[in-house]
This record gives C-alpha cells, sequence and structure tokens, in this order.
C-alpha cells in the first residue's frame, strides 16, 4: 500500500485523573470553543488566558500551536480513526466509511479547517526558513483508507491500488468541503454526495483500468511504417 514519507503528528497524552486531567481537558475544550465560534487558530498564550491558567502551566500540556491542533483534531475524530469494518465488499465499506463520518466532520468543519489551516501556514514559513515550531504534520486518512479499500486490493495491480488509495485521499476529509461550500455554495448534504459519487467513480475507474489487458511492448501504431518498407512519398504542401 502507498505510504508517507513523513511521520504523522501524535497527540499528547492526557493525564489519567487528578488536577492535571481536569486542566488538560479544560485547555483542550478552550482551544476548541475558539476555533468553533471565530475559526481562528489560538496561540497556547491565548488559551491559557481565557482559560484563566498560567502560561506555564498551558506550555506544559501543550507545547505549541502544532500540539494543540493535533489534540483538537484527535478529539474531534478520534471514533472516525478507530473505525473498523468486516464487510468483504470493498466498495461498500468504502461507503460506510463516508456515510459515518461525514456528519463527523459536518460537525467540527470549524476544528478541520483551522487543522488545514494550520498545515499551509506552516508549509509556508518553512519553505521560508522561518518555521520555529514543530511542524503539525496531517494524514491519518492514509490508514483509514488503507483499511477500507482492503478488499479491493487483490482486484488490482499494486499501481492501480496506489493510484486509488491517493485519489480516494483527496475527496475523503475537508477538502470537498472547503471546495463545494466555498465556492460553489452547496449545502452540508450535497457535499457529502458529491464526494461519495467521485468515490463511486474512482473506484470504477480504477476496477476498469485493471481489467485492460497490459500493452504489449513494441505494439504497431496507427500509421506507423513497418519495418523495411520503403519510405512513403510525400506530397508537397501547396504554397499558400
Amino acid at each position: 500500500m502507498a505510504r508517507l514519507k513523513h511521520k504523522l503528528s501524535e497527540p499528547p497524552v492526557p493525564p489519567a485523573r487528578g488536577v492535571k486531567a481536569a486542566t488538560f481537558r479544560l485547555l483542550l475544550d478552550t482551544a476548541m470553543a475558539i476555533i468553533q465560534t471565530s475559526g481562528h487558530i489560538p496561540s497556547v498564550a491565548e488559551v491559557a488566558v481565557r482559560s484563566k491558567v498560567s502560561r506555564a502551566t498551558a506550555y506544559r500540556y501543550f507545547t505549541s500551536r502544532s500540539a494543540l491542533v493535533t489534540a483538537v483534531i484527535d478529539s474531534s475524530l478520534g471514533p472516525v480513526r478507530i473505525l473498523a469494518s468486516d464487510n468483504p465488499n470493498g466498495r461498500q465499506r468504502v461507503h460506510e466509511l463516508f456515510v459515518q463520518t461525514f456528519p463527523r466532520f459536518k460537525e467540527f468543519e470549524p476544528q478541520l479547517r483551522a487543522a488545514a489551516q494550520l498545515s499551509l501556514e506552516q508549509w509556508a514559513l518553512e519553505r521560508a526558513g522561518l518555521l520555529e515550531e514543530e511542524p503539525y504534520r496531517r494524514g491519518h486518512r492514509v490508514r483509514i483508507l488503507q483499511h477500507a479499500i482492503e478488499p479491493l486490493a487483490p482486484l488490482m495491480t499494486p499501481a492501480v491500488r496506489d493510484r486509488l488509495h491517493r485519489a480516494l485521499s483527496i475527496v475523503y476529509g475537508i477538502e470537498p468541503y472547503v471546495i463545494l461550500k466555498d465556492i460553489w455554495g452547496l449545502p452540508d448534504r450535497e457535499v457529502e454526495r458529491i464526494a461519495l459519487w467521485m468515490a463511486d467513480a474512482l473506484i470504477d475507474a480504477a476496477l476498469r483500468e485493471s481489467d485492460k489487458p497490459p500493452g504489449r511492448a513494441g505494439r504497431k501504431r496507427v500509421g506507423a511504417q513497418a519495418p523495411g518498407s520503403p519510405a512513403p512519398t510525400r506530397k508537397p504542401h501547396p504554397v499558400l
């Protein structure tokens, strides 16, 4: 299966109990609320002020915006990341994944947009040599989609399977919302319908491509000259 070249960002481990667990939850809930209401990514210091917790305390739990956003997305999509299916039909398994998880994407759309925003912002800073925090690395959808298309893998060549895997990663997540809602002004339900329609189209294309016989090397092209035959005479173009 297709693999990522970078290590995914993992959320900080929350304390198990007591005051530390309560403080961690307070900071996380505050960050979730800020993103939900205003849409912007708060700094750790801003979350500390809003939570009435000292900055030093907040930074002990979340060392950077990357750590904070990683925890926010993990809290938002935790059930999605552990979703598993024993359905032997690959297409139906993909349908199950989309149908069960897109409502959660809708519910936590501001948080997902914030994560994408941070990733783009850090990409620019990293290219300019100005990034001063560990980068936020996305990509948990790779493993989730790998599980979904597992039953389809034996029906495809490895190259086609990997192409399908990567193509589905474009239509599964916040990206369809950004394009179809921001540009086209579509409602959430239509976004989900189109995303599932695209997933079906991609699966169909991959299956069709895998059913084609491999091309023969050296197959004669239409209009190609046979070996040893005289070169065809060409009529001069008229002078215009």
